[in-house]
């Protein structure tokens, strides 16, 4: 009996320091946002892959290959930094894609294996809901990791750039600015 007890001892704690051995989790971030225009009117902004411009932290689009799956994009923020990304998936007639960021220095967005969806939909009062969900790990991906880098500066860093980038998609559309 007392052989058992210990052998389950004995696992119980390896058990338990395997389950803390696993290295960051995978976050995610949605951010929804009603305009009061027409699905089409917000998707005719947002679906042109290699056009940017409104976000307001994007002040450069490059980009080849368009809308077509592969085309890639390098997004260059008002601090200079730039952000490489690939188109996965595209789909004109549910006004919705799927990219991926296949480079990004970790002090212009502390994230990665960072990929992404936005979307327009009809909204409920009208108008369109533009949802912008993303998943992604955190900038350092091993333990203690710095202020800067952990798993709440990459959810703050990406919810921040959904937010300033729907919130002025929102005010283009509803003020025509």
């Amino acid at each position: 009996m007392k052989k058992t007890v210990v052998m389950v001892s004995a696992f119980l704690l390896l058990f338990a320091g395997l389950a803390q051995a696993h290295g960051p989790t995978r976050k995610k971030v949605v951010v929804k946002q009603e305009i009061a225009a027409s699905p089409q009117a917000v998707w005719d902004v947002v679906k042109n892959f290699h056009d940017m411009s409104w976000h307001p932290a994007v002040v450069k689009t490059e980009g080849e290959g368009g809308n077509t799956i592969g085309s890639k994009r390098t997004l260059t923020l008002a601090n200079g930094g730039q952000i490489h990304e690939k188109l996965e998936k595209y789909d004109d007639a549910k006004h919705s894609y799927f990219y991926r960021i296949e480079s990004v220095d970790v002090k212009v967005l502390p994230v990665t294996n960072y990929s992404s969806w936005l979307s327009v939909k009809p909204g409920a009062n009208g108008g369109s809901l533009v949802t912008w969900k993303g998943a992604f790990y955190r900038g350092y991906p091993n333990f203690d990791p710095p202020p800067e880098l952990s798993d709440k500066a990459a959810v703050d860093a990406v919810t921040g750039v959904y937010q300033g980038g729907l919130a002025n998609l929102k005010k283009m559309l509803e003020q025509g600015s």
